[in-house]
């Protein structure tokens, strides 16, 4: 028997998007230049060597960030423990808008995430390391 799926991607992110500051590209730029802010970069590595990355950045690849974020985890990263804001951002905020949401339920505050991504970012004229 095929799968029969009730929640698709679309209604994630529409859940997501309801639960999570959206910054614009603009803003995000000027974010960035904030103390106590982290830029969260959870793009794959091949995306980071093809692409660049934002000055500053920490990168969490997705599939870590739950692991990384909780104390309890052997995985953790103190820079999640740290009084700061979280801006997460991916190739076009489909998954920064997700990880944005899952940081957030776990107790993370203040999160937001980058709406379109750093191609919005790019495209706004952010900075870009190659």
């Amino acid at each position: 028997m095929p799968q029969i799926i009730t929640r698709g991607y679309k209604t994630l992110l529409a859940e997501a998007e309801r639960r999570v500051r959206a910054l614009t590209p603009e803003t995000a730029i000027e974010f960035a230049a904030r103390d106590g802010v982290t830029m969260v970069d959870l793009r794959d590595p091949r995306e980071l060597e093809r692409d660049g990355r934002i000055p500053g950045a920490f990168h969490c690849p997705r599939g870590m960030l739950e692991f990384w974020i909780d104390p309890e985890s052997p995985y953790h990263k103190p820079v999640f423990a740290e009084d700061r804001t979280f801006v997460f951002f991916c190739g076009s905020g489909w998954r920064s808008a997700l990880a944005a949401d899952a940081a957030q339920s776990m107790g993370l505050q203040p999160v937001a995430h980058v709406a379109g991504g750093f191609k919005a970012w790019q495209a706004a004229g952010g900075p870009v390391e190659r």
